[in-house]
Formats: C-alpha cells, sequence, structure tokens
C-alpha cells in the first residue's frame, strides 16, 4: 500500500513540476527512480525486464532497468524517431518541404470564401503534416505560405493562425514517432497500424473539424474581442533564414518514404517489405544523388546530407532520451502495484475495457494540454493500455488509437506547445487567445475520433 500511495504522490508532484516547465527528462527520470527505490525498500525484488541479469545488489538494478531500456529503445523505436527527425531535417536543409507547402498554397489562391478558404487551408495542413511530422515546423512552414494567402483574402489574423495550429492536431501517420510508439505497443506494423485502425477514425475527424472550423472562426470574427498587438506580427518582407532555392518537383521527396512503405507492404508488393528505417535511409540517398547531378557540387551536397545525421543526434537528445525517461517512470507505476490498482478500482467501479480506455485517454489529453508535450504523455502513459488489456481484455489497437491521438489533439490547444505560440506571436494574439479558438474544433473532433473507434474498432 505505501508503494502505491507513495506513486501516487510523486506522480502529482511530477505533473505539478512538468507544469512549471521543469526539464521533461529529468522530471519523469527521477520521479520514476523515487519510486522504484521506494518499492524497493518495501520488498519489492523482481522488475527487471525478461531476459535482464540482476546485478547481484538490488541497489543497483534500477541501473540496469535503465541499462535495458535504452538498449531496447536505440535498437526499435528510438532508432526509428532519430532517423525519422533526421531525415525530416534533410527535407527541410534542401528546401523540399518549402515546396511541398509552396505546391500545395497555389489553389489556395483560387478561393474566394474566407471562411472556406479557412477550412480548406485546414485540410491541405493537415495532410502535409502527415511528412511533416514537426509540429512546431509544420507551423512555421504554413505561417510563411499559407498565413499571407489567408490574411489577404480577408480571414482574421487569429482565425489564420489557429487554423494552422488545427493542421497538427491529427498526428497519425508511419513517420511519426508517436505512431511508431504506438504500433510497437500493440504488435502491428506501423503502416498497417494506420490503415487498418487509424484512417477509420481520422478521415472523418478531419472533416468534422474543418466544418467547425468554418462556424467557430465566424463567430469568435464577429465578437472581434481578441486583444491584438502590433509587435511580432508575421511580415511577408522579412524572413529570418535565407530560403533554399529548389525544383518545385523537389515536393515529392517528403512523400516517397510513405509511397516505398505502402508499395512494399501487405498492401503492395508483399514479396518485398520495407521498414521505416530502411525506406527513410533509401530515399535520403537517392535525394542526395539527385542533389549531386543537380548542383554538381559534392562539398556542398555532403554538407547537406551530413544534416541527416547531426539532426538524429538532436533526436536523441530531445525525443528519445524523452522515451527512455518515460518508459521508465510507467514501469515504475507497475513496479509499484500503482497500475493494478487502477484496475482493481476499474473492476470494483464497473468500468470495462471502453470506460478504462476513456480515463487513460483523459490522462494523456489532460497531462498533453498541461504540458503541451505529446510525447511526453504518450510515452509516460501509453503503455497502460496494455496492463488493462491484459486485465480486461479487448481490442488493444482499439484502446490505442484514442489515447495516441489525444497527445496531438490537445497538444493543438495547450498555450504552453510550441506551436500555439508561434501561431500566437504570428497573429499578435495571446497564446490563450488561439487555444479558445481551437479548443471546440478539436474537441468535436476527438469526440468523432472515439465514436467512430468504438463503433468500427472496439
Amino acid at each position: 500500500m505505501i508503494p502505491v500511495l507513495v506513486a501516487a504522490i510523486v506522480t502529482v508532484i511530477a505533473g505539478w513540476m512538468l507544469i512549471k516547465r521543469y526539464q521533461t527528462q529529468m522530471v519523469l527520470l527521477v520521479a520514476g527512480l523515487v519510486i522504484i527505490y521506494v518499492s524497493i525498500f518495501c520488498g519489492v525484488d523482481s522488475f527487471l525486464p525478461k531476459g535482464t541479469k540482476p546485478t547481484g545488489f538490488i541497489g543497483f538494478d534500477p541501473f540496469a532497468l535503465m541499462e535495458a531500456i535504452s538498449k531496447k529503445q536505440l535498437t526499435s523505436v528510438g532508432l526509428i524517431i532519430m532517423v525519422s527527425g533526421g531525415f525530416a531535417g534533410y527535407m527541410s536543409q534542401i528546401g523540399a518541404s518549402n515546396a511541398l507547402v509552396k505546391l500545395v498554397a497555389e489553389p489556395l489562391k483560387k478561393i474566394s470564401s474566407p471562411y472556406i478558404l479557412l477550412a480548406v487551408a485546414y485540410i491541405l495542413g493537415q495532410i502535409i503534416n502527415i511528412v511533416i511530422v514537426s509540429a512546431a515546423g509544420l507551423t512555421m512552414l504554413l505561417l510563411v505560405s499559407f498565413y499571407p494567402i489567408l490574411i489577404r483574402i480577408g480571414v482574421s489574423r487569429a482565425a489564420a493562425a489557429s487554423a494552422l495550429v488545427c493542421s497538427c492536431g491529427i498526428a497519425a501517420g508511419p513517420l511519426f514517432g508517436t505512431q511508431q510508439l504506438a504500433a510497437k505497443l500493440v504488435g502491428m506494423d506501423p503502416t498497417a497500424f494506420y490503415v487498418e485502425y487509424q484512417l477509420i477514425c481520422a478521415v472523418p475527424a478531419v472533416i468534422a473539424i474543418a466544418i467547425s472550423l468554418y462556424f467557430v472562426e465566424k463567430y469568435f470574427d464577429k465578437k472581434n474581442d481578441d486583444v491584438y498587438s502590433t509587435d511580432n506580427l508575421m511580415d511577408d518582407s522579412k524572413s529570418g533564414k535565407a530560403e533554399r532555392v529548389c525544383p518545385s518537383w523537389y515536393a515529392i521527396f517528403p512523400f516517397v518514404p510513405i509511397i516505398l512503405l505502402f508499395v512494399f507492404s501487405k498492401f503492395g508488393i508483399s514479396t518485398i517489405k520495407l521498414n521505416v528505417i530502411t525506406s527513410l535511409f533509401l530515399t535520403w540517398l537517392c535525394v542526395m544523388v539527385i542533389e549531386l547531378i543537380r548542383l554538381r557540387n559534392v562539398n556542398a551536397v555532403f554538407k547537406d546530407a551530413v544534416v541527416m545525421f547531426k539532426k538524429m543526434g538532436q533526436m536523441f537528445g530531445g525525443i528519445v532520451a524523452l522515451v527512455i525517461c518515460a518508459e521508465v517512470f510507467a514501469t515504475s507505476l507497475r513496479v509499484s502495484g500503482a497500475i493494478q490498482a487502477i484496475i482493481n478500482l476499474a473492476y470494483q467501479t464497473g468500468f470495462g475495457v471502453t470506460g478504462m480506455t476513456g480515463v487513460l485517454t483523459g490522462i494523456v489529453g489532460v497531462v498533453t494540454a498541461l504540458t503541451g508535450s505529446g510525447v511526453g504523455a504518450f510515452a509516460s502513459f501509453g503503455s497502460l493500455a496494455n496492463d488493462v488489456h491484459n486485465s480486461l481484455g479487448g481490442n488493444l489497437p482499439a484502446m490505442v488509437v484514442p489515447m495516441h491521438l489525444a497527445s496531438s489533439v490537445f497538444r493543438s490547444m495547450s498555450p504552453v506547445a510550441g506551436c500555439v505560440i508561434a501561431a500566437a506571436a504570428a497573429a499578435g494574439v495571446s497564446p490563450m487567445g488561439i487555444c479558445r479558438r481551437t479548443a471546440l474544433p478539436l474537441c468535436i473532433g476527438f469526440v468523432v475520433i472515439f465514436a467512430v473507434n468504438l463503433v468500427f474498432n472496439m
């Protein structure tokens, strides 16, 4: 009982520290180690993963646990996250990401109705989000491309910025780091998980969000009570960084890994199978060869290409380290018996699989909204679905879908999320002003996700 109480107290303290913007990785790691050591003191002596040998002194075993988790992540999901981040960095470096956004932005200029344009811009941004997996990065790209078009047509600054933030709301696709975590958790290929479970929920949710944006933004624009500032507005005449010039057909490059994953899978040529890492490295090398042919400057092309590895290192220091620390924390909750206590409570209160899915989804959503980090929230609590599944049964992939999507939907309505802050700065409105505009459309979209998932998946 003592470990459970300590786990509850430490979790509350850790949550408070995350809200106060303490360093996420270290908060989760220290919280996890505190819970584990209290559990050891209370008699728990079996917590190492299967196949991991004890050190011989139980006081050192938590660090053997860290080693086992790190090895597992660096040879599986963690490596995928690093390579995906490296590829995204390379696409940005050579200008392919900008080419993609510019190409998609062209049709927007032909729409004259401001709020229809707003809804269409959201849908296009959401499609681009499949291949540009950084929420803050996508927001900045859309701010320098879509945003000026929306403003010229007559969309208010706050409405335009809010719609672009919503474009980061449904982070579903084979290249997302959280997608790799979710697929690993349910034991499925990321592409298969996306096609078989997520698309059926994501498509109607996108449509619902687009429709609600039309009415919600019109309503807020009529109220016209947003507090604007003349500072830090997006200035079309200025750019902080020289834009890389590249052919417009470079816009296809970010999609190539996904195309390869679909072509060489059970949905296409099943005799040849490519995983995410292989497809990313293959595309990276092919694009590098194309760059050599086009530029005929070996040194310049190689300097661009090495960005792939530099970005991989940055991803390890950020996202992968976060995943490792979050797994230590999640393991500590299991070791302390907190997870079993939640499951027992579910039995006593009559909660079934659907009820527990709602509870876990709510936890991920609230933590995401409070901290602005969808990765941290899902990495910390996503694995709890497996414990609930083992005790209550049900369809594990269907349980994970709303939890995973909550980690991105609620990020886009968090005033401390990078994408919200960037958009707020561009619009000259407070982050809370952006969030009040995004909250209702995204909540409607998430209700659709949960309902569709309940009907068709669970």
